[in-house]
């Protein structure tokens, strides 16, 4: 189910680069070639552009918080996985004491 749907999400974002692409803009759009005489009279080309980028803009947005959804609810883990958790560090042995330096002033040599 979710790669069903994050694969509509992709053509969907396609078709709506693509029709954002062909619609006019004040520099001219990728469409702006060609007679007006064609398919559609430019309104007419026009108001379908408009109506499409809003169709698909909406679905967009709805893929994707659908999409945000079940990634949140299908993708968490069931269990804590307690591999990786810090145990305590093994205590020392404790050492053994120094002996008491003698009254001579010599200093005992590290053991």
């Amino acid at each position: 189910m979710f790669t069903f749907l994050l694969i509509v999400h992709a053509l969907v974002a396609a078709g709506l680069v693509a029709v954002i692409l062909m619609q006019r803009s004040e520099g001219g759009g990728l469409a702006s070639s060609g007679s007006p005489s064609g398919l559609m009279s430019a309104r007419g080309a026009a108001d379908f552009l408009t109506r499409a980028t809003s169709v698909l803009a909406t679905i967009f947005v709805l893929l994707s918080i659908l999409l945000a959804g079940l990634a949140a609810v299908e993708r968490s883990p069931r269990t804590i996985d307690t591999s990786l958790a810090r145990k305590p560090a093994p205590q020392a042995p404790a050492a053994p004491a120094m002996p008491a330096p003698a009254d001579n002033g010599a200093v005992p040599l590290a053991q």
